[in-house]
């Protein structure tokens, strides 16, 4: 069985999630296995690279080796926006080259890439969604890379991907990378490089206004389990914690945007605002 798995900023409201499964669908229909689609979001907010990189980075290793990905985000094709394949990790993704794959392969190389070259002049305003339907299906049916186009070395670079430590090592600054359904504010700073920057010294997290020197392990450690529940009042307390993907997110405990509010909501906090770890 071939998984092809979608994320893109179509949303739900207009065809362009049918119109992406049904052409797999159609591409594939002569092929033994069964092609199996699996919506990983289409809900990423329009053109927002970032978000569709955090997405896919959280997302991808959870699918067994040869998974083929399509990522259609701000993908259409320009002088400065070309169409390309990568191999990493065993996986596959098909995407534009406008810096969401680097994400992946920051720490570690790709194990090839592909400029993708297949465009029908017969067809006026061909969509990626023409172009990347077309790949998955020809890589889920066994079809050679080189055939779709000539392989490359490098690719665009997201900026902001990494964050600024001092030269003193006594402070680090990270973006917010991306705000989730509850919420959640993350950043691009992950538990590792802060680790190797803190080395056990107390530290003060700023984001706005709003301070914290405490990194939870998770949300409940915040609650007071010998107080009883008519005295606790955790609800709406914000706290800071190493998210599953062991990047450094701000929260609301039990956050809920229709009552408590979120961290976003509640501290003002925006896609690519900077929050500062400082240490003492």
């Amino acid at each position: 069985m071939s998984i092809i798995t979608l994320i893109t900023d179509f949303g739900y409201k207009d065809h362009f999630v049918a119109k992406m499964k049904g052409q797999i669908y159609k591409k594939s229909s002569n092929f033994v296995d069964i092609v199996n689609i699996v919506d990983i979001s289409h809900e990423v907010s329009p053109f927002n690279i970032m978000e569709a990189a955090y997405i896919l980075q959280s997302s991808f290793n959870n699918f067994p080796n040869e998974t083929i990905h399509i990522i259609d985000v701000d993908s259409e094709k320009n002088i400065e926006n070309s169409h390309i394949v990568m191999v990493f990790d065993s996986h596959y993704f098909i995407s534009a080259d406008n810096g969401i794959l680097s994400i992946l392969s920051q720490n570690r190389k790709a194990e090839r890439i592909f400029e993708i070259n297949i465009s029908k002049p017969e067809i006026n305003n061909e969509s990626s969604i023409d172009v990347f339907t077309d790949v998955a299906c020809h890589i889920a049916n066994g079809g050679k890379l080189g055939i779709i186009g000539r392989e490359i070395n490098e690719i665009k670079s997201l900026k902001n991907l990494m964050p600024f430590v001092n030269k003193e090592s006594s402070q680090i600054i990270c973006s917010i990378i991306y705000i989730d359904n509850f919420g959640n504010v993350i950043t691009n700073l992950d538990r590792t490089l802060f680790n190797n920057i803190s080395k056990g010294r107390d530290f003060e997290i700023s984001a706005r206004n709003y301070n914290f020197n405490k990194i939870y392990k998770k949300y409940s450690d915040i609650v007071n389990f010998d107080l009883p529940d008519s005295e606790r009042n955790d609800e709406g307390k914000g706290l800071v914690i190493f998210n599953s993907n062991d990047k450094l997110q701000i929260s609301i405990y039990k956050s809920n945007r229709e009552s408590v509010g979120t961290a976003s909501s509640l501290m003002g906090l925006k896609l690519y605002d900077t929050v500062t770890v400082s240490f003492k």
